[in-house]
């Protein structure tokens, strides 16, 4: 993909796409495989999500992600599908997707995803490159179209390899989260580009 989910002030360098760039060796464990089989393509990550035309006309929608921790502060942009049926990714580097067929931030259950790229074509760190230094605990604000930010600390961190991408990541049920998904090293062209995603899971908090 590219990309969260998420989220430095890291070098100012740019960061060739050679696969020499991984997430710290603390980011957390490789998470369990899931019984889905995602598309695996450049600018696109995770299991094929659900979509439905319906959850888009959603109010309150997102505008704006911060993680001042790590001076993550990104406008955020709806995406949806490709024609692959995989989620799309904003192409803009400096701007977050919200996957719009599912949840949004601050919404009352399921997961809100939020996407963006670790890095450009040139090779120039995205706003998303932010998300390898990001720590349980951290506070994520989402500021929202006509409504309060919704306020989230981020509870669990973990890389999985882009096959692997758990389905839950777009339920639309159970209690409200924010995941952030970025993308991670190695990158290997011929298979559609990077080949990890570092994830990033939040949960509602007082403001």
């Amino acid at each position: 993909m590219v990309a969260t989910a998420a989220l430095v002030a890291v070098a100012t360098v740019s960061v060739p796409r050679t696969g020499q760039v991984p997430p710290p060796p603390d980011f957390g464990p490789t998470a369990p495989a899931q019984a889905v089989t995602p598309e695996r393509r450049a600018g696109a990550t995770g299991p094929r999500p659900w979509r439905d035309p319906d959850v888009a006309q959603q109010a309150s929608l997102p505008q704006r992600v911060l993680i001042r921790d790590v001076g993550l502060d990104a406008p955020v942009r709806p995406v949806g599908v490709t024609g692959q049926g995989a989620m799309a990714v904003a192409a803009d580097p400096a701007v977050a997707g919200w996957y719009r067929f599912g949840p949004a931030p601050g919404g009352p259950a399921g997961s809100a995803v939020l996407v963006g790229h670790v890095d450009s074509d040139t090779g120039a760190l995205g706003e998303f490159a932010a998300h390898y230094d990001v720590r349980p605990g951290a506070r994520v604000e989402v500021r929202r179209a006509g409504a309060e930010p919704a306020v989230h600390r981020v509870v669990s961190r973990a890389t999985v390899a882009k096959d692997d991408l758990p389905s839950s990541t777009f339920r639309r049920t159970g209690p409200p989260a924010l995941t952030l998904i970025t993308c991670a090293p190695p990158f290997v062209p011929e298979e559609g580009g990077y080949l990890a995603d570092p994830v990033v899971t939040a949960e509602p908090s007082p403001a």
